[in-house]
């Protein structure tokens, strides 16, 4: 018997369902006259059903049959406690323009909050359904008062961003946050969209001017890391960097958040702030992982930015890191820096070939001396003793199979390969590493296999593309001027050549690396104005748009490319970067 009516349940309710969403989609779909039939069934078989009711009523007030909505509410308001229905009776009487007895429902409906702050739950959310906004506000403040324990901050700081009212949008998100210090990732994703890059905009403004204040009025920390926060998107990475240092001297705790910064300005090119932020982590550190590390930026900062005349002195940091903590395995990273220096920027590669080798002693995990052989690899082929640095590169490939560093070391034996004129086996390794699970690996794979591809068969004999190699290696080498001038040749003896737009590309790069940016801006033109179809019509667009955002102080021009980027080339990889950048130009919010 028990099973029989089991049975039955399950075939009435699933009957239920199939009418409800029938019912659901005429409404959805506009055809009310169906779904006010379908949902007079479901209420005639469910009359305690007040969802059936309200899309019933729903139905009606479409189909303007005022009236007999009314009528339908009324009855189920004498039989149900239900504060929705006087809402909807309220809306009811404002679609018929009748606001006096509207305004009396709807105040009715918030009365009912006072005799159970819990009514506020389905009160608030049917005012906010139906687009009463300043009823829902009071509503939820209402019951706020009456019953502290709630917090619908979140509900209002929403509503009042759906008004535009931003300041208590931002209040009202702040109030709730310092009630639920672990929801703060998710209201910055919510401020992200009302402030921007500029500092004079003026959500930017208000968001400091309250934060500030609470700042003064409250020592909650969390203010503090809000506006470290609002300094960052404006870039303004000096005034985040007070913050911090405000933060941590109160909770010296971990130098996490300050190491963070220092990347982030780091990776924006805001080097001097980066500078600054690395060499207190080395005054203020306790633990030798943070202190090498912030050595280790230190140095590599001022390698980019130093002059020929300053490298002395840059080695005379590295030395003064060695006297201090040694040559071993913590130091690592470090003597490969070092190495790399030695040989690419001192042009003293015997030298940096010792001092790796040295490294290669230390007691070392298979990682460790992978990234030693890498390196070690690179200076060799800065050499042009390719095939030993082959040997290198293929041992970190065997021994460290399906890793990112075999990836690495993969790559970096098709890149020899090429640098040799071995174009054959170059294209066989690039068409493994087209799927590695590294993007970049697997992007620069594939541009160098499409370079090789595309400029093998023209020429029998390879000339324009064994020039190119070579070219490609000399820019490898720091030899950038003989680079550009073997660029020059084959842009003079082989134009019209499939070569032609990578060389100007190339040589496009290596300008702005010499900082001739008005040479490299003719280069990125001559490839847009000639090659606007082919492959690296798009690299030029952007890295066009960047030297007029970034070098040639032309905001208006680089928003042109980048709106052209948008629009024409959406598959491109600067597609995310270009729409930002263009909507920063622009002046909107960038999420």
């Amino acid at each position: 018997m028990r099973f029989l009516f089991v049975i039955s349940f399950l075939c009435c309710f699933n009957m239920f369902s199939q009418e409800d969403i029938v019912a659901a989609e005429y409404y959805k779909n506009g055809d009310f006259e169906k779904a006010l039939l379908s949902y007079k069934k479901l209420y005639n078989k469910s009359p305690n059903n007040n969802t059936y009711l309200l899309q019933l009523v729903k139905s009606l007030q479409q189909l303007e049959k005022y009236q007999e909505a009314e009528t339908l509410l009324l009855e189920q308001i004498s039989r149900v406690n239900y504060p929705p229905l006087l809402i909807e009776l309220g809306y009811n009487y404002q679609l018929q323009n009748n606001i006096i007895n509207a305004e009396t429902y709807y105040e009715s409906a918030l009365k009912t909050i006072d005799q159970n702050p819990n009514f506020v739950f389905v009160v608030g959310k049917a005012f906010e359904d139906r687009s009463l906004l300043d009823q829902a506000i009071t509503a939820y403040e209402k019951a706020m008062v009456l019953k502290p324990d709630l917090n619908f901050n979140v509900q209002l700081a929403r509503i009042y961003g759906d008004q535009g009212n931003v300041e208590k949008m931002f209040e009202s998100y702040l109030n709730f946050v310092e009630l639920n210090d672990s929801y703060i990732n998710t209201i910055k994703r919510a401020f992200s969209e009302f402030i921007s890059e500029n500092s004079d905009n003026k959500n930017n403004v208000l968001l400091k001017r309250i934060l500030l204040k609470k700042i003064q009025t409250d020592q909650n920390l969390l203010w503090n890391e809000m506006l470290s926060w609002l300094f960052v998107q404006q870039k303004d990475y000096n005034k985040a960097f007070t913050q911090e240092k405000a933060m941590f001297f109160r909770q010296p705790e971990s130098l996490d958040r300050i190491e963070e910064l220092a990347h982030i300005a780091l990776a924006d090119k805001a080097y001097q702030v980066a500078l600054d932020i690395f060499t207190y982590l080395t005054e203020t550190a306790q633990d030798l992982d943070t202190k090498l590390k912030a050595y280790y930026n230190l140095i590599e900062i001022k390698t980019q930015l130093a002059t020929k005349e300053e490298y002395n002195s840059i080695l005379s940091e590295y030395k003064a890191v060695f006297d201090a903590y040694g040559t071993h395995t913590k130091t690592l990273f470090i003597q490969i820096s070092y190495a790399h220096f030695l040989a690419f920027y001192k042009h003293e590669p015997n030298q940096a070939v010792s001092v790796l080798k040295q490294s290669l002693e230390l007691p070392l995990n298979s990682f460790q001396e992978a990234g030693v052989k890498l390196e070690l690899g690179d200076v060799l082929v800065l050499q042009e003793k390719f095939n030993e640095a082959l040997i290198y590169y293929t041992q970190v490939q065997r021994n460290l199979k399906n890793s990112t560093l075999s990836q690495e070391a993969r790559y970096k034996v098709a890149k020899t390969s090429y640098y040799k004129g071995d174009f054959k086996w170059a294209e066989s390794q690039l068409k493994i590493l087209k799927s590695s699970t590294s993007q970049l690996i697997a992007n620069d794979a594939l541009d160098l296999m499409l370079l090789i591809t595309d400029n093998k068969y023209e020429d029998s004999t390879q000339t324009a593309l064994k020039l190119y190699a070579k070219a490609d290696l000399m820019a490898f080498q720091n030899q950038t001027d003989n680079a550009i001038e073997l660029l020059d040749e084959i842009l003079t003896n082989h134009k019209g050549k499939t070569i032609e737009d990578q060389a100007l590309f190339k040589q496009a790069q290596l300008f702005e690396k010499n900082q001739e940016y008005h040479r490299a801006e003719a280069n990125y033109q001559a490839i847009i104005t000639n090659f606007s179809d082919d492959i690296l019509a798009d690299d030029a667009y952007f890295f066009l748009a960047e030297l007029y955002r970034k070098k040639l102080n032309q905001p208006e021009k680089a928003k042109e490319l980048y709106e052209k980027i948008v629009f024409n080339y959406q598959d491109s990889i600067y597609f995310v970067d270009a729409r930002n950048n263009f909507r920063s130009l622009r002046g909107d919010a960038i999420n």
